[in-house]
């Protein structure tokens, strides 16, 4: 389920609603126009003045993402990565430059071309490893930002609280109106709590995953990439890149027909002995 974080933020919202109204309450009481806008309001300029603008932008495209829900698919890459090692193992390395503009993936392009190109193995190493390093650097900016508004949120609820309490206290002349307008101080907190826990802090760990599989994925294909380069058996090659696949995504596609052909091989090597020692 691609979409399980709008899901999630969606469930909570409607079971938090359901059990307002089970409790005979209104949804509506709880709309309140100007703790909203002290609360995202406040977050949101005190996020933005948290960090570069550059980075704000590119926080509010990786919520995006989030929501959508993107996923790395790593065994279709990794049954890639073995058929160029049998072309190479087969063709040369020069072979593989026809490959390139069909990976599709910009970090995989750059790997097998500096192989093509002939760059020795610790430079290909290298530059792969610092795109990595710097990859991992900005996706932990952007999901810090999304963590930093969910530690400002609650914070500013409860500055807007204070300061409809504020508001309240200068009309104690009017005992009538107290009630609502306590319960109606409240709300901003409630709103800042809820955003941090149902929206800032989902988000961010959401991104910390998708960034996770990312570099995964990257590792994968950088060790692809050198074993490649150094002529490793395709079979050698396809053990090591399923360590890096979960249980139920291993023995798929070429890595079937790399194993069928090794059982082959084994068997025909097996009955050629058996046929000999008769």
């Amino acid at each position: 389920m691609k979409a399980i974080t709008a899901i999630g933020i969606g469930l909570s919202f409607v079971l938090l609603l359901v059990a307002v109204m089970m409790e005979g309450g209104n949804p509506m009481s709880f709309l309140n126009i100007p703790a909203f806008l002290i609360v995202v309001g406040g977050t949101m300029g005190a996020t933005i003045a948290s960090t570069r603008m550059s980075t704000a932008k590119l926080a509010i495209k990786a919520a995006k993402l989030a929501f959508k829900g993107s996923e790395v698919e790593m065994a279709p890459a990794a049954d890639k990565m073995v058929a160029l090692a049998e072309k190479a193992r087969r063709d040369g390395l020069l072979a593989l430059e026809d490959e390139v503009a069909d990976l599709g993936d910009e970090f995989a392009k750059k790997g097998i071309q500096l192989v093509v190109d002939g760059a020795d193995s610790d430079l290909v190493r290298a530059i792969l490893q610092s795109e990595v390093a710097g990859m991992s650097e900005r996706h932990a900016q952007i999901s810090k930002i999304l963590a930093t508004a969910g530690g400002f949120a609650p914070t500013l609820g409860v500055l807007g609280t204070v300061m409809s309490l504020v508001h309240v206290l200068e009309n104690l002349d009017s005992p009538s109106s107290l009630g609502h307008s306590i319960a109606g101080a409240f709300i901003a907190t409630l709103y800042g709590v809820g955003s941090a826990n149902l929206v800032f802090l989902p988000i961010a760990n959401k991104l910390k995953e998708l960034s996770s599989d990312e570099l995964a994925y990257r590792d994968m294909v950088l060790e692809a990439i050198l074993s490649i380069q150094a002529g490793d058996n395709p079979r050698m090659l396809r053990e090591k890149l399923e360590t890096f696949l979960p249980p139920e995504a291993r023995g798929g596609g070429t890595v079937t027909e790399l194993r069928k052909q090794a059982v082959g091989e084994e068997e025909a090597a097996a009955a050629d002995n058996e046929a000999a020692a008769a």
